[in-house]
């Protein structure tokens, strides 16, 4: 069983940056992919980004395209979320989630705030 866990949230005005990372930890997590969603305030979970074990290419919302980059590393059991120029409609509540084979893991999220 791996547990995940988010940190880096918190508040920033539009324009701004923050960085939020993920820690795996129970098992390893070879081969999984690892990615993040979030859940605005009344909305449904979305999908943001999400990369391959072996890296690649990432995958990224049309909403985040351009603005939000994701990094992971494997050695450390890590994933991190950079999250540039930063928009009121980023605010949400970030979860990491790793998934293989149908087995998913998931965090129990960060608070992104961004405020104009």
């Amino acid at each position: 069983q791996a547990q995940l866990r988010e940190s880096g949230g918190g508040s920033a005005h539009a324009g701004g940056s923050l960085r939020l990372s993920c820690a795996a930890s129970g098992r390893t997590l070879v081969g999984y992919r690892m990615g993040w969603c979030r859940q605005a305030p009344g909305k449904e979970r979305e999908f943001v980004a999400r990369l391959s074990w072996s890296g690649g290419t990432p995958y990224y919302a049309d909403s985040v395209k351009g603005r939000f980059s994701i990094s992971r590393d494997n050695a450390q059991n890590m994933v991190y979320l950079q999250m540039n120029s930063l928009k009121p409609e980023d605010t949400a509540v970030y979860y990491c989630a790793a998934d293989s084979a149908g087995v998913e893991y998931w965090g129990k999220g960060s608070m992104v705030t961004v405020t104009s």
